[in-house]
């Protein structure tokens, strides 16, 4: 006996709600990224290292995929993420890029620049750079103002999109005294929009704001029209949310970070944590300001 189709859409990981299908038939680009900015659409993002989860995330209508070099501290259990090498990166790239390839292929893949493989030279950036492109990436990401605002040009005057990244930066942990809120106060406030503003002019496309307090964060989303900022730890305000993929299923090595939510809890599985995830960042009831109080 037959039935009426689903309008949901079946994938190998599950049925995802209708909402969800244009993500996973549409690929993802810069020119979408930026309109889904324009018009106030969140822009999901979350860490993969390997292709089963980059495939699973991808089902879940994730638009963007952070090869993070997180990896080291997530799948390596280094104590940071100064020790991963760039061999490492093109590896974690590699198997995503895979992993995205076996399912709906719609994912934007960014790979993170690791520390000492690009702080060298515009040159040596564009060398490591290169690595990831090949690898599979879409994009790559580096962290750091200032003097980061000459490489990203150089980058992008080469055809390489670039995802910055300000605020808490793990590759410098150890020069801000640890894990800590960056742009408390008025001076480092004003550095953090001054180094944001040059990033944007130099071409980046996305800047990942860490750990910043979310008024901060707000406002130079509405500042910065060209560079659409994804927030961890920054509030609701930004133009869409990151976050490691292991800590929003629950799955911890160390001290969890209060604003991360476990999207595991009141899931039936994996697949229907992601597509919680993506549901709540679309429609904004994460993350929760009540836990930014920085």
């Amino acid at each position: 006996m037959s039935t009426a189709a689903s309008p949901e859409s079946a994938t190998p990981y599950g049925t995802l709600p209708p909402a969800a299908v244009p993500a996973l038939r549409k690929p993802v680009s810069l020119p979408r990224l930026a309109d889904m900015h324009a018009r106030g659409e969140k822009i999901t993002m979350l860490t993969a290292y390997d292709a089963t989860f980059a495939a699973m995330a991808d089902a879940a209508g994730v638009e963007c995929l952070l090869v993070g070099d997180s990896v080291g501290m997530v799948c390596q259990g280094l104590p940071s993420t100064v020790g991963v090498t760039l061999d490492t990166m093109r590896y974690h790239t590699e198997s995503v890029s895979r992993g995205v390839r076996r399912v709906q292929g719609t994912a934007w893949v960014i790979a993170d620049l690791p520390f000492g493989s690009y702080q060298q030279s515009r040159e040596q950036a564009l060398a490591s750079a290169t690595v990831l492109m090949q690898a599979g990436a879409h994009m790559v990401k580096l962290e750091g103002g200032g003097w980061t605002a000459d490489t990203v040009r150089f980058l992008v005057e080469r055809g390489i999109p670039v995802c910055a990244h300000l605020g808490l930066t793990p590759q410098t942990v150890h020069a801000l005294g640890g894990y800590r809120v960056q742009g408390r106060d008025e001076a480092a406030a004003a550095l953090l929009r001054q180094h944001a503003l040059e990033l944007q002019d130099a071409g980046a496309s996305m800047l990942v704001l860490e750990m910043v307090p979310a008024a901060l964060a707000a406002a130079l989303t509405q500042e910065l029209a060209r560079c659409a900022t994804i927030g961890i730890g920054a509030g609701r305000g930004t133009a869409g949310q990151v976050l490691v993929l292991h800590d929003m299923l629950g799955i911890h090595l160390g001290k969890v970070p209060r604003f991360v939510r476990n999207f595991m809890a009141g899931s039936a599985g994996i697949a229907q944590a992601l597509e919680a995830y993506v549901r709540a960042v679309k429609d904004g009831s994460f993350p929760d300001d009540s836990l930014h109080a920085w």
